[in-house]
Parts: C-alpha cells; structure tokens; sequence
C-alpha cells in the first residue's frame, strides 16, 4: 500500500513531466520574448552525472584500504621521528646569578651586568652532521595583529624606498625625522642572545650560511639595502646589525623577519658540521642578552638532527595511525553487522511511507 502521490515500488527513483512542465518548456524554446531563463541541460539539472551506489561491499573496501595505506605512514612517520636526536635545554633562569633572581628584570636591562653564562650539554646518541641549532622561544607572540603589520616590505627590497616608514609606527623614524633601516617592530626585537660551541676545549665552528629561505633572500631582501639608523635610538630592542652588509645576507634578521603562528616557536641559529659522538660534553658559553623576563618568556637552546619528515615530531605519525586504525575498526565493525544482520540492497520495505507509526510493515 503506498500514500497517494508516491511512486510504486516498482518505478522508484523515476519521475515523469507533467503535461504543464512539458508545454512550459516548449512555449520557452518557441517564444524568445520569454522572460523564463532560456532552457538548457545546465539549467535543468539534466547534466549526465557519477552516481555511485555505496554497497556494503564498496564501503567496507574503502576503509580497508584507508587503514592499510595509512597505518604503514604513521609507523614509518614514528619511526624516523624516533631517530632524530635532539637536546633541548632552558637556560633562562640558570643563566642568572641566584643572588639576582628574585629581579630578573632588573639584571636583564642593566648593561653593567655580565651576562656571560656556560652550560654544559651531554650528548645522548650519535649525532650525526650537519646538526642544526635552534633557539625556542615561549609565550612570544609574533602573530600580534599590530606586531605583524608594523614593517615595509618596499624598504626591504629596495634602496629607492627606504623612507617608506609609514607602516612602522612606532619604529619607523628618528627622533630628528631620519628613516629608520629597517624599521619596525619585527626588527627592533631582532634576537640577540648569542652562542659559542666547544667539545674537548675544541671550538665547534658555527656554520649561518644558508640558514634562511633563498625565496626571502632573492625576493622580500634587497642587495642594495643597508642598515640605517638601526638600534640607535635610547630604547635598544635586540641586536645590532652590520651597516657594511646588505640586508639580503643577513640572514639572522631574514630567519626572524619570518614571523611565527604559535606563541612557542623555534627558528634556526646556525649548524655544526661535523658529527657529534654519544656521551661527548658539549660547552656552550651564552651571552644571555635577550629580555624574556618582562613579559613571561622562556628560553632554550635545541641541538638537533634531521631526518626526512625533519625534525622530531611525533604528532604525524600519531595521527597517520589514529586515522588508520579508526578506519580498519570501522570496517570491521560494519563486517560484522553485514554478515550477521544483512539487508537487501534497496528494499522499499524500509522506507518511511512505508511503515506505520507502530513499526510495523503495511
């Protein structure tokens, strides 16, 4: 029994034009004064169109496939993560004298304070070259709307632009009107903590070539850019940078020019070429200079290797095998219910005109 106005079983998914539709379309294509839109397949919907029937079969397929191409990734993700060989080191508060500690501020901004510090790092694994150094930064938020904006990307390409100052309020100019190159508030808080490596009283030459992007040396730094007036003001940000080298090599202002999304982020210092052996004490002579003491900040020093994925991170792997093994369960599960309660592929019998309100079939 079907409700009036509903197809029977036997013509599902048909339809057929109504005497009306049919003249309507007609008297459209015949009158070509007709404000009705001109008929076309498009229009109509009447395109040929994939209308795939998801069987149990098709479905339960998908998911095995999904699980068995994913979970290989995630252990292969894992396994290289695993691999790389990483020291991390905070040196923020340790790299003050205990007697100074309770105003770490104070000692920060007073420049009569030696702010030499040696740490000594071991060494866990192997290490092999070329290991990358990192400097991580917490509770620094680099994606502030106003701290983002205020920088000339013109300047910075270009010396016929360096009085382009607008956008770098309130870093843009000296206190007698002069541009400030470059200017901004990116590059006034230019990190400047620096380091100093040695292994068996050997000094470890710090390799800063190629440390930053080549697009943003080629591109966004010009050769013909100078530093100008930077760091001279009576408020001193971070470091200093050479007024005899063009921007476009200063790689350290490039590296930190390239803001970060998260509030704890790493950029990369420079890389030791040559290998690291497990156990070997590594003396590291900080100049702890730059003030993460006024707003919360922490510091720390990263030794790191790479492997394909780059650096250690397990969050990939982890979500390759999370996605995987949901799937798989998944396509178990809907195994199981096919092979113990299976249901014919289209019966009309469970559709909803088809039921009364009991449950029960007409």
């Amino acid at each position: 029994m079907n409700p009036k106005g509903f197809a029977s079983s036997g013509s599902v998914g048909k339809s057929f034009p109504s005497p009306s539709h049919s003249s309507s379309t007609a008297q459209t294509r015949r009158n070509p004064n007709s404000r009705k839109p001109k008929y076309s397949k498009f229009t109509q919907q009447e395109l040929p169109a994939c209308k795939p029937i998801l069987t149990p079969t098709w479905v339960i397929a998908t998911f095995v496939l999904v699980g068995a191409i994913f979970i290989p990734i995630g252990l292969a993700s894992l396994f290289a993560s695993h691999q790389v060989v990483e020291i991390a080191h905070r040196y923020d508060v340790d790299c003050i004298p205990k007697n100074l500690r309770n105003d770490k501020l104070a000692f920060i901004q007073n420049s009569k304070t030696n702010k030499t510090c040696t740490r000594s790092l071991t060494v866990p694994k192997h290490m092999n070259s070329p290991v990358y150094i990192y400097y991580q930064l917490d509770n620094f938020y680099q994606n502030h709307r106003r701290y983002v904006k205020s920088r000339s990307d013109t300047q910075l390409r270009s010396r016929k632009s360096e009085n382009d100052t607008s956008a770098c309020d309130p870093e843009g100019t000296t206190s007698d009107g002069s541009p400030i190159v470059p200017c901004g508030l990116i590059a006034w808080s230019l990190f400047n903590d620096t380091y100093a490596f040695s292994v068996n009283s050997k000094a470890l030459e710090v390799n800063k070539k190629n440390i930053a992007w080549k697009s943003d040396q080629d591109s966004k730094f010009g050769d013909d850019v100078y530093p100008k007036n930077f760091q001279s003001g009576g408020l001193i940000g971070g470091a200093k940078l050479n007024t005899s080298i063009p921007l476009s090599q200063q790689e350290d202002l490039i590296v930190w020019m390239r803001t970060a999304a998260l509030p704890t982020f790493r950029k990369l210092y420079g890389k030791i070429d040559v290998d690291l052996e497990a156990n070997e004490k590594v003396t590291v002579v900080i100049q702890n200079n730059y003030n993460t003491y006024s707003f919360g900040g922490k510091k720390k020093l990263v030794l790191s290797t790479t492997s394909w994925i780059g650096g250690k991170n397990d969050f990939l792997g982890i979500a390759y095998l999370t996605v995987g093994g949901l799937c798989l369960f998944l396509a178990i599960s809907f195994l199981i219910i096919y092979l113990v309660k299976p249901r014919p592929l289209g019966d009309p019998s469970f559709l909803s005109w088809n039921r009364n309100p009991s449950g029960h079939l007409y």
